[in-house]
């Protein structure tokens, strides 16, 4: 019989798994040293050749592997099949069951923006997550309807969830015979709803309920504003300061807890976090619960969920809307060991509709599609397309929703985009980026990764305190949001980018400094200015007016101010939080004395008049 050896188009895992055939990749590629030779395992070896350093592989010694590869045994080569959609089927439940006739349980008032959870008693047979489909329609009654609340914010909808409804609300199944829809109102006045389902106990059950004002501190749900910025429902500015601990939420629980007081004592406003749990470098610990029944070693059950998975993470996020902090929800990551990356398409879409019919409802809730969809090799553009429609239609609130780059942009244009989520393209270079492309997308600029404070080896890694509050100014200055994050080393390897934990760097400090400078335009929002030639100016209009120097240190500074308006002149020390007010008022031309010559100054110009 002849030997089928390994080829270009063999998968990674079958030559990783023979133990020859991984002694010869390991000899010419530098796939096992990698941190990602798990998220690479479903690629061809061809493909896993091209990547990054593997393309830097001499010619002569990969003719060389490619040779020793075809003379072994390959054996069976791995076939992969995806398991199909299942439609529940409309005899789930027998004729003799009554429509209707679940026990249902709700509230009959709420507030505006409030969560409003209906309860349904329900059947348990079968596998109700897959067999049992649940939505509801809910309705505004014209004469009740009052949207005066609703702020007129410039906001990326699909209109689903457009004031005054009708509003689709999808149900799911919380366990233990237990059904939910949740509903967030987005107008006053008597709400009524109606359900359908294919399960007969659950069909054509309804109710109303009478939404008033909403409650002291609930400013509704943030969404685009004045095409660039953000604000809450009910008009207020939202100022996105990010930042970033990916898995901190399948932590140990006293990390958990005190990440959560971190939290409280820092000025963040956006927290970026996964959905699954991570693997990488300096987060290779197992969490304690996963969102499938099932394990790593017996296979997962992607057709049954575990709902205390979804509950505690909607206990953190409540938490973190206690304290005012928005939770960019990050749905899928290539830094995967247990397969959640790679589900296939079926499985992949119900746990973005089970996801989203679970968190819609909550205020402080952001989609990230992906974080840096482009390492997630098995997934295609139009896998992202698919799954951003499920998204839409299964979010009646119709929440921020982007994707996040590593190596290439995604098409941010895509109406399905509210917001450009970007990673840097250039290890320096990142904010200075951001007025170009906000003329390239026309939407808000959120760089919610420029590298993290820290002083670990990795070059994303280790920026100074002092890099990081410049690349904030950088990114505001021009009209954008830049996101924090650190990456310090101790010797629990409990890095804040990752796990959460304590916050150690210098930089939060500055960040809520900026925010304060930002938020005292009259405006409460920084635009790119007509800049110098060697110097960006942010601001609004001619009324207030703020040139960075970042990391150059003039002495002084010779500003020639617009036309018709009188000036007060202030030096501020970003690094050092300080605003100095120059004596007396400024038009025309003028010198600004900026001395000791340092770095990190700015000047704002306050008009008077």
């Amino acid at each position: 019989m002849p030997i089928h050896g390994f080829s270009a188009d063999s998968v990674l895992a079958d030559v990783l798994d023979n133990p020859e055939g991984r002694s010869i990749v390991q000899a010419h590629l530098p796939i096992i040293n990698s941190p990602m030779q798990l998220q690479l395992r479903a690629l061809t070896l061809g493909r896993v050749a091209e990547i990054g350093v593997m393309a830097r592989a001499n010619g002569d010694a990969l003719a060389a592997m490619w040779e020793q590869l075809a003379l072994l045994d390959a054996g069976t080569p791995s076939v992969r099949v995806d398991a199909p959609a299942i439609v529940p089927s409309p005899g789930y439940e027998s004729d003799r069951i009554f429509v209707g006739s679940a026990a249902l349980s709700y509230p009959r008032d709420a507030g505006l923006w409030d969560t409003v959870e209906i309860v349904i008693g329900g059947p348990s047979h079968g596998n109700p997550f897959v067999d049992v489909d649940l939505d509801a329609t809910f309705t505004l009654a014209a004469d009740t309807a009052d949207t005066d609340d609703t702020a007129d914010t410039d906001t990326t909808t699909d209109g689903s969830g457009a004031p005054g409804g009708p509003v689709f609300v999808g149900g799911f199944y919380d366990g233990d015979g237990r059904y939910l829809l949740r509903f967030l109102p987005r107008a006053s006045g008597e709400w009524s709803f109606v359900t359908r389902s294919n399960a007969r106990s659950l069909h054509n059950l309804a109710g109303t309920i009478t939404v008033t004002d909403p409650e002291e501190g609930n400013q509704g749900v943030v969404r685009v504003a004045d095409t660039f910025h953000f604000a809450y429902d009910d008009g207020t500015r939202y100022l996105p300061l990010g930042t970033t601990a990916y898995a901190w939420t399948h932590q140990p629980e006293a990390l958990q807890e005190q990440t959560l007081a971190s939290l409280g004592d820092a000025p963040f406003t956006k927290m970026r976090m996964c959905i699954f749990p991570k693997s990488y470098l300096f987060n290779t610990n197992e969490p304690e619960i996963f969102p499938f029944e099932g394990s790593l070693e017996d296979g997962w059950d992607f057709t049954r969920f575990v709902p205390e998975y979804f509950q505690h993470l909607e206990r953190r996020l409540s938490e973190l809307e206690a304290l005012g902090i928005e939770a960019d929800l990050i749905l899928f990551h290539a830094y995967d060991r247990w397969g959640f990356s790679d589900m296939g398409t079926a499985a992949d879409d119900r746990f973005v509709q089970y996801l989203v019919r679970r968190l819609s409802a909550f205020r402080n809730v952001w989609w990230s599609l992906a974080n840096e969809y482009d390492l997630l090799w098995s997934k295609t553009e139009a896998d992202w397309e698919r799954m951003a429609r499920v998204i839409r239609r299964n979010d009646p609130t119709d929440h921020l929703l982007s994707i996040h780059n590593c190596l290439a942009f995604y098409d941010y244009g895509r109406d399905w985009v509210t917001h450009c989520s970007v990673q840097r393209i250039d290890v320096y270079r990142t904010s200075e980026n951001t007025d170009a492309w906000r003329q390239q997308w026309g939407k808000p600029i959120v760089i919610d990764e420029c590298a993290y404070e820290g002083d670990i080896d990795q070059g994303w890694g280790n920026i100074t305190g002092e890099e990081m509050t410049r690349r904030f100014w950088e990114g505001a200055i021009r009209g954008g949001y830049v996101g924090h994050g650190e990456t310090y080393l101790n010797d629990r390897e409990e890095l804040w980018w990752s796990k959460g934990g304590e916050l150690v760097g210098t930089s939060p400090d500055r960040i809520a400094f900026l925010a304060r400078i930002t938020a005292e335009s009259p405006s409460g929002v920084l635009e790119p200015l007509d800049g110098d030639w060697d110097v960006p100016w942010g601001g609004h209009g001619d009324e207030y007016r703020i040139a960075y120097f970042g990391f150059n240190r003039p002495s002084y500074r010779d500003v020639t101010a617009p036309a018709g308006h009188t000036y007060a002149v202030d030096v501020i020390d970003t690094w050092n939080m300080t605003v100095d007010r120059l004596p007396g008022t400024f038009e025309g031309a003028f010198r600004v004395p900026l001395q000791p010559a340092r770095q990190y100054m700015a000047v704002r110009l306050t008009a008077l008049d």
